[in-house]
């Protein structure tokens, strides 16, 4: 069951989600009295979170008043990745009003990353996107500590090790800032406005630079005790397998993610067992997983062979997932998921095939709607989220 929250919390949800409602339909909607109603709006309104908008359409009688989210308010979202960031700001209902997307190396250490993600938000301020910043919200490839908003040991991240994230970005831009690891606000933006849309319990599986899962149980995103559920990545496959980022052997992410990919893939055209690799090394000196995915799409037996590999081991992980949690959808997404449907087909597969039938008969797998917006996307709704809890 979800925990109750606050009515100026769930009332500014609703104008975030729904847009602007009368004082009528928000008093249906929250099953609250109209006097008490009044004077949250009134308090809200007084703070700057909310606004008037004009006359609603009359339901018979005295036309009630259209309340809205204050058109002011801005939420700044950021998505790093090992090779990019993504930096967006949306206004209150998370309609994006500015984007920037480029390369980055997250190894060159936190403090060079947030200052270039600090120079795409002064760019947009420049440009006339935002006054002030009501929140941020980012996420990292890497696992998190959600309550001291600082990554911890992250393996693929050095250098950013109980780095204040949150205390950086909080003091940088004057307001409250939230940080959580990349896979759980891709859960958090596919939940809002993707595939898993008003889904309760579902697993977002996030396959990229590094493999991780976003867990969502009972409407809420569950982290776990110190901020780790859903680090799948470093599940043990194969006992005999290569040495994984983490140290230790075998782990899922090193046997199927964008490194391992490319590990296995350059071998492939070296050895020649794949022409389309072989060739396309041959002209740029390098292979990636998007050579594998139009490899696989020209008819390449090694390149179509090296996904159906890899949704063999993400299934085999997630199979034990379902039949330990029991979710009602699982989505796929990350960079790999441009792999598409021949990386879903086998993960299905093997999914189905090594569940019980009892939690696989209503199990949608499915790629994510919302693809490379989806972690800027929930970045932003925790910004959204964090900046209403604090409007009390």
């Amino acid at each position: 069951m979800r925990s109750p929250q606050p009515l100026h919390v769930e009332l500014l949800r609703l104008l975030r989600d729904e847009g602007a409602l009368s004082r009528a339909e928000l008093g249906d909607r929250l099953e609250v009295s109209r006097r008490r109603l009044l004077a949250e709006l009134e308090r809200l309104i007084a703070a700057g979170y909310a606004a008037e908008a004009g006359a609603a359409t009359s339901r018979g009688g005295r036309r009630s008043t259209l309340v809205e989210l204050n058109p002011d308010l801005r939420f700044a979202s950021i998505d790093l990745g090992v090779t990019s960031i993504d930096v967006e700001v949306t206004n209150g209902r998370l309609e994006q009003v500015a984007a920037y997307q480029e390369s980055a190396d997250l190894r060159s250490g936190p403090k060079a990353i947030l200052h270039r993600a600090d120079e795409l938000l002064a760019k947009a301020r420049a440009e006339g996107a935002y006054e002030r910043l009501t929140a941020v919200g980012i996420g990292v490839p890497g696992p998190v500590s959600f309550r001291d908003g600082v990554p911890v040991s992250p393996p693929i991240m050095p250098g950013w090790d109980r780095f204040p994230v949150r205390e950086y970005l909080t003091r940088e831009h004057g307001c409250p800032a939230v940080v959580d690891n990349d896979a759980n606000i891709m859960a958090v933006g596919e939940r809002h406005g993707g595939a898993a849309h008003s889904v309760d319990d579902f697993l977002f599986v996030k396959i990229g630079t590094g493999v991780g899962c976003g867990i969502y149980q009972e409407g809420n995103v569950y982290r776990g005790t110190d901020g780790c559920a859903g680090d799948i990545g470093h599940i043990q496959v194969d006992a005999q397998g290569p040495v994984c980022s983490c140290g230790n052997v075998g782990c899922l992410e090193a046997l199927f993610s964008g490194a391992a990919l490319a590990r296995e893939a350059t071998a492939a055209a070296r050895s020649h067992r794949s022409p389309a690799l072989a060739e396309r090394l041959a002209a740029s000196g390098t292979v990636t997983a998007k050579d594998v995915a139009e490899g696989a799409s020209e008819g390449d037996v090694t390149c179509i062979q090296l996904i159906r590999d890899g949704g063999r081991h993400v299934g085999g992980v997630l199979a034990g997932l379902v039949s330990f949690a029991n979710p009602s959808m699982i989505v796929i997404g990350g960079g790999l998921a441009q792999l598409g449907h021949i990386l879903l087909a086998e993960i299905r597969s093997v999914v189905y095939h090594r569940s019980l039938p009892l939690a696989t008969r209503n199990l949608p797998v499915v790629l994510s709607e919302l693809g490379p917006r989806a972690g800027v996307t929930g970045a932003a709704v925790l910004a959204s989220d964090l900046a209403f809890e604090q409007a009390s």
